[in-house]
């Protein structure tokens, strides 16, 4: 069990990304009592839920909090909170729509919340991380897609469906070229996801005679994490990826500003552990670029917690905010 203080009612908080599912029971001032993951590549939807459900149950059980749990709630793309399916995702293996919350009705009898994956994000930052006192911000969620969550005047924008704010499918100039699997171009998600950086890699090795360590490896090797580390050696085709993922990040920002005033824009996910490799371009494009309202008023930062905590703890906040 935890070594500190715990608070009921407790829930479950599960993460559903494009390669790994995350999960984990969460009291209700935030603590993760237990956490896991598993796959989310399977043949079938099926055998996804039946692992994610044994998992779940394993969990409860190794807490010692069986019929302790108030509910479920799942951030994942492209997810209808209304309904609680999941419509035509592209990043996930299987065909749409999943019905995600009778799913897991079914499997653990829990009452389940679905919730669109960036919407966990800032809902987890709004609580417990880096916008903790703000109402007006913006969560980018640059993994395997990208994501965004947008709160406005205390609220999280969500729209008829919960599908408000896919700021990783609005299209750019500098993305024109670059097909997305949403099946138009141009989206910013071409550039600022995984993919986004493996793409630009194979790119400036093909294109230019720069030397550089990685032309040692195989283009399936090059992930985000691995261009960061010959970057932060000193090689300078690296270097040119982050520069041009970074500063497309902040022209896109600056339209994004124009779109909602946020006092700060948060980056989260795999690609932002770059950090500084990606902020520091990302701010020196979005000043010119922005209009005048917005210039030295936006704040840019990455998540305040680690790694998927903010949609896991976003999620885990559903039920209990259901139950109220």
């Amino acid at each position: 069990m935890s070594i500190f203080p715990i608070y009921p009612p407790f829930t479950i908080g599960v993460d559903l990304g494009g390669t790994t599912t995350s999960f984990a029971i969460v009291d209700s001032v935030g603590h993760i009592i237990a956490k896991d993951m598993i796959d989310t590549v399977t043949p079938t939807v099926e055998e996804w839920g039946d692992r994610l459900a044994q998992g779940i149950s394993d969990l409860i059980s190794s807490s010692d909090l069986e019929g302790e749990i108030l509910g479920i709630g799942i951030g994942a793309p492209c997810a209808n909170a209304v309904t609680g399916c999941i419509e035509a995702a592209t990043d996930l293996p299987w065909k749409s729509p999943i019905p995600l919350a009778s799913m897991m009705e079914k499997r653990l009898g829990l009452p389940t919340i679905v919730t669109n994956d960036a919407n966990a994000a800032a809902i987890g930052e709004m609580t417990y991380g880096s916008a903790v006192g703000l109402k007006n911000f913006i969560v980018l969620t640059l993994g395997t897609g990208v994501g965004s969550g947008i709160v406005c005047d205390g609220h999280l924008l969500s729209g008829t469906r919960g599908f408000a704010g896919e700021l990783g499918h609005v299209t750019f100039p500098f993305a024109a070229d670059r097909k997305c699997s949403c099946g138009r171009n141009g989206c910013l998600q071409t550039v600022a996801s995984a993919k986004g950086i493996r793409e630009t890699t194979r790119r400036l090795l093909e294109e230019t005679d720069e030397p550089s360590m990685m032309r040692e490896c195989q283009l399936s090797e090059l992930s985000p994490k691995v261009v960061e580390e010959y970057a932060r050696a000193g090689d300078k085709l690296a270097l040119q990826v982050y520069e041009f993922t970074g500063r497309c990040l902040g022209l896109a920002a600056a339209e994004f500003a124009a779109m909602t005033d946020p006092e700060a824009i948060i980056l989260f996910g795999g690609v932002a552990k770059a950090n500084d490799l990606l902020l520091d371009p990302m701010r020196e494009a979005f000043r010119p670029a922005a209009l005048h309202l917005y210039r030295d008023r936006v704040r840019f930062s990455l998540s305040g917690l680690s790694d998927a905590d903010a949609a896991i703890l976003g999620a885990a906040s559903l039920p209990y905010m259901n139950n109220h």
